[in-house]
């Protein structure tokens, strides 16, 4: 039994779509990430209970770092995007969680910054609360460890593939990094949006959406890119392709970012049939379901669309694109 809803929520399902392609579906996924990550600043003394623990978010983790703050008596300061739904503002209002959200913009960059700044603002004028950081420090890392050790209890790591999105590189990047503690075989695919400085692609627009949580218009620290043997680029078109067949075709309600992981999974998976692909899914799709699922009659057959192969990002282009990274350093555009 459970003693917190958070450990329910955050548990995984794994769900096996074909012989060789397997989802990896959250309900919520950063919330096994902030868990671990405030049970572990507990642990080591960094902070104390009661104390305020204050991150920038477009949603996800400040419905899970209020969540942690809830489980382990600790008080929550989210400083939000604009992106922040009305589900998620009432969920962080009724948990005790206080939300400072941006004004509306078009501009990611514009948007990341102004939260990255008034940060800034509020630990100057409150010291003592602490910084999560969710995209700079590693501590977000050790919450998919039991994830890959029951990953590794089902499949062979070394004839594994996992595909997801980047992000904070938290989530792929951890995975790939405890399954090879044994083996280096395991394959790390990283899901990218145009318009991303991760990975190179900010040259690129989409003119529909950057696919939130699994870019950044600004770099992370703990992006570990030495870990991934390749990187998709996918625009929103083909995205929405993929998440509506994974609901159609699998019966799987998943985001954007999952649709855009299953699509290169789906692609990875005939590249190569002897490996077991496992696509990341983070958070189910309810909140698109008016900008994706509304939308389905528009969605091509993913059987119709293929990435363009690249070999290098000065040739990255939509809807779709993919490139042998072979676990190369960061672009420079992407250092911290």
């Amino acid at each position: 039994m459970d003693d917190h809803v958070a450990d329910a929520i955050g548990r995984p399902d794994l769900i096996r779509l074909h012989e060789n392609l397997v989802c990896l579906r959250f309900e919520s996924m950063k919330v096994v990430s902030a868990d671990a990550a405030v049970r572990h600043l507990l642990d080591t003394g960094a902070v104390r209970p009661g104390d305020t623990l204050v991150d920038s978010s477009s949603g996800i983790y400040a419905y899970a770092l209020a969540l942690a703050c809830h489980r382990h008596g600790m008080r929550c300061h989210i400083v939000g995007s604009t992106t922040v739904d009305e589900s998620v503002r009432t969920q962080l209002a009724v948990l005790g969680a206080r939300l400072e959200q941006m004004e509306p913009s078009t501009d990611l960059k514009l948007d990341q910054d102004r939260r990255v700044r008034r940060i800034h603002r509020i630990l100057g004028e409150n010291p003592r609360y602490h910084w999560m950081r969710q995209y700079h420090d590693d501590i977000h890392y050790l919450g998919y460890r039991a994830v890959a050790e029951r990953i590794a209890r089902e499949f062979d790591p070394a004839a594994l593939t996992i595909v997801g999105g980047v992000g904070s590189g938290a989530s792929t990047g951890a995975l790939a990094r405890y399954l090879r503690r044994g083996d280096d075989g395991a394959a790390l695919v990283g899901v990218q949006p145009f318009g991303s400085v991760t990975f190179g692609s900010e040259h690129v627009t989409d003119p529909d959406i950057i696919i939130a949580g699994i870019g950044s218009s600004i770099p992370f620290d703990n992006v570990d890119h030495e870990l991934y043997d390749v990187v998709h680029w996918v625009g929103f078109t083909a995205a929405l392709a993929g998440s509506v067949d994974l609901l159609r075709r699998h019966a799987t309600f998943a985001g954007l970012s999952s649709g855009a992981a299953y699509l290169a999974a789906r692609w990875e998976r005939l590249r190569d049939t002897r490996r077991t692909v496992l696509f990341v899914a983070p958070d189910t799709g309810h909140r698109y379901v008016d900008s994706v699922f509304t939308r389905h009659a528009e969605a091509v057959d993913v059987a119709e669309l293929a990435p363009t192969d690249v070999s290098g990002t000065d040739e990255l282009d939509l809807p779709w694109c993919r490139m042998a990274w072979n676990r190369m350093h960061a672009p420079q555009s992407a250092a911290a």
